[in-house]
């Protein structure tokens, strides 16, 4: 349970970094109060916050057939367009009218570009033009099917996947953000998505020491090919590795960061310090949110004895933790488990989010 509890924070860092990758600047509180519906009154700020929360949703779904082993293969373009729907679906008007020019066309959620008219240029990269996106998918597909590959592989593979897939830009928007769910779910299948509990977002937002190197390094690999020795396709494959060799370093040294951050021992003593410097909690209470975060779960019953306090003080303080909201239930008598709230959870997973990313 705490496992799980640590995937859903993560699902909205990963929102979170996402939004501002598009330069969509979304606070982690915000994204989770869209999660339970509640919604700011200002226009901009409430659609920034349905885009933020379909990201997590979509991204739960992920872990979730992940974790059943029902993940189908990340990049056949039945998944992805089955993202990029789920994504789009229920999308307030804003975010499918694309085309400022155009007031009458609307995007469809989970449709390849098919139409002229959804021909793009982002920045200095023209993709491929819309005729061409069913044969591109097609080889893209079958390229980077796992079926077919090794571990190494399908590691390396993730990098390479994402460039080209950002290349091809097969959606009339959306691109970037299918790419890293996409990427999210290669990581999952390629047996390194550790249940959830980091995801790529976060480093390519802040780079390795540079916020703006992700977009320099795709825009790198959209070199093309330089001679006979570089490759057989149009682009560069040397392009290709130095962007691969970027991605696996910043893939590490986000397992590394949130390994760290959700060491249990050292989560055990920020949970120690943050009920220290709580005016309302009682110092015993960081006993009960210890055992919850060693077993998972334990009964409401338990609490004297994990205490050593009578039944009517621990009550207290378990009713305390339950208000906090930093123990939960799934039914209002059952077992609680530890919960990480905002704005707490800003305060016990330092740097988790960084707001001076941009």
């Amino acid at each position: 349970m705490t496992a799980a509890s640590l995937a859903a924070l993560v699902r909205i860092m990963n929102a979170y970094y996402s939004n501002l990758i598009e330069g969509h600047n979304t606070l982690p509180r915000d994204i989770a109060c869209a999660l339970v519906g509640k919604l700011s009154d200002v226009p901009e700020r409430r659609i920034l916050q349905l885009e933020a929360a379909s990201h997590v949703r979509v991204q739960a779904q992920i872990d979730q057939m992940a974790a059943e082993g029902s993940l189908p293969e990340p990049a056949s373009s039945k998944f992805i367009t089955w993202i990029h729907r789920s994504f789009y679906e229920n999308a307030p008007e804003e975010l499918l009218h694309v085309r400022e020019n155009d007031p009458d066309y609307r995007m469809l959620p989970g449709a390849f570009r098919h139409e002229r008219k959804e021909d793009v240029v982002v920045g200095r990269h023209q993709p491929p033009t819309s005729v061409m996106i069913g044969r591109f998918m097609r080889y893209f597909e079958e390229r980077y099917r796992f079926e077919q590959m090794g571990p190494s592989d399908r590691i390396l593979s993730i990098a390479a996947a994402h460039h080209r897939f950002n290349y091809i830009h097969p959606f009339p928007d959306g691109n970037g953000r299918v790419s890293r769910l996409m990427s999210h779910a290669m990581a999952h299948a390629a047996g390194i998505g550790s249940h959830g509990l980091w995801s790529i977002s976060r480093g390519l937002a802040r780079g390795l020491s540079s916020r703006t190197e992700y977009k320099t390094k795709l825009d790198e690999a959209d070199t093309p090919r330089r001679g006979e020795l570089d490759g057989r396709g149009n682009l560069s494959r040397d392009a290709l590795a130095r962007f691969t060799e970027w991605f696996l370093t910043v893939e590490l040294d986000q397992i590394t960061f949130m390994a760290s951050l959700f060491d249990l021992q050292k989560l055990s003593e920020r949970l120690r310090h943050f009920v220290d410097r709580h005016e309302q909690l009682k110092r015993e209470s960081y006993l009960l949110l210890d055992a919850a975060l060693t077993r998972g779960e334990f009964a409401r019953g338990m609490a004297p004895s994990i205490t050593g306090l009578p039944e009517r003080t621990s009550r207290r303080l378990l009713e305390d933790l339950l208000k906090e909201e930093l123990l939960a239930s799934a039914t209002p008598k059952g077992p609680v488990s530890l919960r990480f709230p905002q704005p707490h959870a800003e305060w016990l997973f330092p740097r988790l989010f960084d707001p001076t990313v941009t």
